[in-house]
């Protein structure tokens, strides 16, 4: 990916009720790349769990969250599978990385 562009930051904690948490994680991580603007996803998962999608501007991010069978996702992360959630928007200026080889 090069810089610009936008980082959905979504963290959140679990209920105990875990029931087809992954297959919609699948799901939406399959959709998501299906979408106009779609870069990428990073997730992993603790005590918070932590997912960043990656967009190419906030007109892909608003489809993104409009998107019908992600509304359905969102209502069903409310009502079972979270305790709490936080989403951040940052726009990406610049990145870097290190790889060992």
């Amino acid at each position: 990916m090069k810089p610009p562009y936008y980082a959905v930051i979504f963290t959140s904690v679990s209920t105990e009720n875990n029931e087809g948490y992954s297959e919609m994680a699948e799901i939406m991580e399959s959709l998501a790349q299906q979408q106009e603007g779609y870069l990428g996803i990073e997730s992993a998962r603790n005590e918070i769990g932590i997912t960043v999608s990656y967009w190419k501007d906030l007109d892909a991010i608003r489809m993104w969250k409009q998107n019908v069978d992600h509304l359905d996702a969102q209502r069903n992360g409310r009502s079972s599978w979270y305790k709490s959630y936080t989403v951040r928007i940052a726009l990406v200026e610049r990145e870097y990385s290190f790889e060992l080889k």
